[in-house]
């Protein structure tokens, strides 16, 4: 069975979840880290276009083509390849970036990234990558003396046509590759033999011992037994003490010792479930929601993001709004509404006027998880410096409601989340993002992205816009409704 650098690092997140994929993919359960996997590998594309011009005399091999169109293209003598592919005998297959020959006939390894930086987060690490493609190489017979990361330079801003010397930046990782090669191989044989093993427990996987934000994907489907609320959702708990409490045999917040260390968050948390009921700080919440001056404006952003810049004045990854939803909240109890939605990628001018005609420099902005649209807010004024003194008022007259389901609003249903998308259906259950043909910002990026962008696109764009619409809509409502909430259960 074959295993690509992709499947390895699947297989280092979690190697039961790599084998029901490659065994079982009908049954495979595709989630957060296939969708990170996926947008890695496209912003990569975007990215190795321009990479490929820093090796003029490449030859473009077929990136469909097989390791013997390689090992044939190989033997021109042409100094540099770029969709080079390679597979060992024992299965690992690798299409390299970019291999480029030596004067002592060695080669070059290159992998390029999208990243402003060289990655060494636990899901995705270049240097264990680049370790993959040179153990492929080297299993063919092809001596890799350099390593290298291409990727963005997070100081770029584009002005007019790219330059790509300056777009991207050649790090050299061959001394990171060299310390790490030998475990690699190791690891990269143990895949190998997972992967084609008939058969396995599939009653748990390593990610029990792991906290939540590292789990797999098919976390639920090995994971069955696990009570409904258990110790992973423990908001920030650490894997040493996941680890502690599973040896003790421990598996639900409800066995969760009073004697165990928790933080005073964690205990509220671990209390509100043994309870089962909500822990307020009533006196802290009214403190909170008497400071605000109305009228409130329930906002929301929704941001595209490319690898490349595609706007002058902007950088690799900048998140430009093309949306916004406003929901403005007046003394009397009177609700209006205000959405935009950008048909094109642009400078956001139009939408800033207008959300500025609309809501005036009064009142306090309300947001959830206010540190985006804050930071948003500051890219707009360096940007579009004429919109200046309105976002710096919205900056400066801003409220963050997700800080009262933080440390003030404890409740275990919450599983240990202040995300709105726990809050909202746990306090007001008839608000739903379930039926949303949108479900979150990443989503929401993506279909307006392809909608502007690919030509190809052929949904229907009303439809496409109205779900956006409705998305965005029921983030800035749903704010209003947790505020009514919050307000009756301190009145």
């Amino acid at each position: 069975m074959k295993l690509t650098k992709t499947d390895f690092i699947h297989y280092l997140n979690c190697p039961e979840s790599l084998w029901l994929l490659k065994n079982r993919p009908e049954e495979y359960p595709q989630g957060e880290f296939s969708l990170f996997i996926k947008k890695l590998i496209k912003d990569g594309y975007e990215v190795e276009k321009y990479a490929q011009h820093l090796f003029p005399q490449a030859i473009q091999l077929n990136e469909l083509g097989t390791p013997r169109e390689t090992l044939r293209a190989l033997m021109n003598g042409s100094i540099s390849f770029f969709q080079a592919a390679f597979q060992t005998k024992a299965g690992a297959f690798a299409r390299i970036d970019v291999m480029e020959r030596l004067a002592n006939n060695s080669w070059h390894l290159y992998e390029i990234k999208s990243s402003n930086e060289v990655s060494t987060k636990k899901k995705h690490n270049h240097t264990l990558d680049a370790c993959f493609q040179k153990y492929v190489l080297q299993e063919n017979g092809l001596e890799v003396s350099k390593v290298s990361i291409i990727h963005l330079n997070r100081d770029y801003i584009k002005d007019n046509t790219i330059n790509v010397n300056d777009l991207l930046v050649i790090a050299d990782i061959t001394e990171k590759v060299n310390d790490e090669y030998s475990g690699v191989v190791n690891q990269i044989n143990a895949a190998i033999t997972l992967i084609n093993k008939s058969g396995m427990d599939t009653s748990t996987c390593s990610c029990l011992r792991k906290t939540r934000s590292n789990h797999c994907d098919s976390f639920n489907y090995f994971n069955q037994e696990l009570p409904k609320y258990p110790i992973h959702q423990i908001k920030r708990i650490s894997e040493k003490k996941v680890n502690t409490l599973i040896d003790n045999g421990t598996h639900s917040i409800l066995g969760v010792s009073k004697n165990f260390e928790l933080n005073l968050g964690q205990q509220l948390q671990v209390k509100s479930y043994q309870q089962d009921k909500p822990i307020l700080n009533y006196t802290v919440i009214v403190k909170h929601l008497d400071s605000l001056t109305f009228p409130l404006h329930f906002f929301d952003y929704e941001t595209f993001a490319s690898a490349v810049p595609k706007l002058d004045g902007t950088s690799p990854h900048a998140q430009i709004p093309f949306q916004v939803s406003i929901h403005t909240l007046q003394i009397d109890g009177t609700l209006s509404h205000f959405e935009y939605l950008a048909d094109k990628l642009e400078m956001p001018n139009q939408m800033v006027s207008e959300m500025q005609e609309f809501t005036g420099l009064k009142g306090t902005f309300v947001s959830w998880h206010a540190s985006f649209e804050i930071s948003r807010n500051r890219s707009m004024m360096e940007w579009m410096p004429e919109h200046n003194p309105y976002l710096v008022y919205i900056n400066s007259h801003m409220f963050d409601l997700e800080k009262i389901f933080i440390a003030d609003y404890i409740d275990y249903r919450f599983k240990g989340s202040s995300s709105i998308k726990k809050v909202l259906p746990v306090l007001v259950p008839k608000f739903s993002y379930a039926a949303l043909e949108v479900q979150d910002g990443t989503m929401a990026m993506d279909i307006w992205g392809r909608m502007v962008l690919d030509e190809s696109f052929n949904d229907d764009i009303d439809q496409t816009k109205n779900n956006l619409l409705e998305y965005c809509k029921l983030d800035t409502l749903a704010m209003v409704e947790i505020y009514h909430f919050l307000k009756q259960s301190i009145d």
